[in-house]
């Protein structure tokens, strides 16, 4: 294991309890829960009750965003793979494993804090044929380095666990809730949502049309090696600004929480904006816009944008990233922090169709108070109602009359 800065595990005999929740049987949680404090947890279940509006800057959807289409998805593997990986189940299995396709729990995950039942199987309790079947659903849906970066964080997740010696109950490479929505096909409607510490992604298929946002992928150490690109042309995009445009950027020249607003400052969500329980974000443009670059660094922050969504499948994401190209003009990227190599930073990339987060956190299981470039999470939504699929689904069912 590297990228540790000296720091390690955090005592282990934390207390089990929070007000009135007991966290006896989730050890690993009770650990998070002791350093949160008085720090507001995600609205998970609120949110997900709510009338679904998604991400806006000012609580009103931008129209006529986002088109059905046939986008060359993997719809027809996937969809085989999802029924083998259901008809291998047990019929209690399978009622947990697959919901309707408007279930509420598709908008209820969480990084971290489970503060509501889970749902669909934990793929730590399958039997190893059934988690291969499991992961094949994913591995079917998803480009191959957008797999590969995947079982990297929950082998890394893992590693995590027998790095600390504790919390066997959250910190395993398996330890991720996965649930089927709607009935695998080629041509209706269908998807699936994998979630568990560090992990959440949402994949909806439409025909041969495919949508992966919300996404929320982090690791708690070498997230130097995991986000090695997220980091590197974030700091050459910051490199290239004049120092007139770097003042545009920069919200917060320190990553340091007493040198931050306490909304910014905590350890839920860091600086993050759009995670967990946040569906519906009012979340007004900030920070250096796309037409005040030059065409080279339009092209460098276009560039920013292709890790995010390198988990796409070949053609869909060369769709992605020419809707992203369309709207460069009204793309914002803000920053805090500096963009020293090795220092910790966050940065938001935010248009009408792509919302980026990258952030470095202080330690959850290890023991650095303050943010270290190691710690890595990142958040992917889209914007104007297109999380979870939601527009296009709304036009799918207005052109079909369901």
């Amino acid at each position: 294991m590297t990228g540790l800065g000296g720091y390690g595990p955090r005592p282990a005999n934390l207390p089990l309890h929070r007000g009135a929740v007991d966290f006896t049987d989730g050890a690993g949680v009770a650990a998070m829960l002791e350093l949160v404090g008085d720090a507001e947890l995600p609205p998970v279940e609120a949110t997900a009750a709510q009338h679904f509006v998604g991400v806006t800057t000012d609580g009103h959807p931008v129209p006529g965003l986002f088109e059905l289409g046939d986008e060359g998805a993997p719809t027809v593997r996937a969809a085989e793979a999802a029924r083998d990986y259901l008809g291998g189940l047990g019929a209690s299995e399978r009622k947990k494993a697959a919901l309707p396709l408007d279930a509420t729990e598709w908008q209820m995950w969480s990084n971290a804090f489970l503060t509501f039942a889970e749902h669909g199987v934990l793929l730590q309790e399958l039997p190893d044929s059934q988690r291969k079947a499991a992961l094949a659903v994913v591995e079917d849906s998803v480009s191959a380095a957008g797999f590969t970066q995947l079982r990297g964080a929950m082998r890394l997740n893992g590693a995590l666990g027998k790095l600390v010696g504790h919390y066997a109950d959250t910190l395993t490479e398996y330890c991720y809730w996965f649930t089927v929505f709607g009935e695998p096909s080629a041509h209706e409607p269908w998807g699936w949502q994998l979630q568990g510490h560090h992990i959440d992604l949402h994949c909806l298929f439409i025909g041969r049309q495919v949508v992966l946002t919300p996404a929320f992928l982090g690791v708690e150490f070498d997230g130097e090696v995991v986000f090695a690109e997220h980091q590197r042309r974030a700091r050459e995009l910051m490199a290239s600004l004049t120092a007139v445009q770097r003042d545009r950027a920069l919200l917060y020249g320190s990553m340091l929480s007493t040198e931050l607003p306490h909304e910014l400052a905590g350890v839920v969500d860091g600086r993050h904006r759009a995670g967990a329980g946040r569906d519906n974000l009012v979340l007004p443009y900030d920070g250096l816009s796309g037409d005040q670059l030059t065409p080279g660094q339009r092209e460098l922050l276009l560039a920013l944008t292709d890790p995010y969504i390198e988990a796409l499948p070949e053609e869909p994401r060369a769709r992605r990233r020419a809707q992203v190209a369309r709207h460069l003009d009204t793309t914002h990227l803000a920053w805090i922090g500096t963009w020293d190599a090795g220092a910790p930073f966050y940065y938001r990339v935010h248009s009408p169709v792509v919302l980026i987060e990258y952030d470095n956190h202080p330690g959850i299981f290890l023991d650095n108070d303050e943010p270290e470039p190691f710690h890595v999470h990142t958040i992917v939504r889209t914007p104007n109602g297109g999380d979870y699929g939601k527009d296009l689904l709304r036009r799918h069912y207005a052109q079909h009359q369901h």
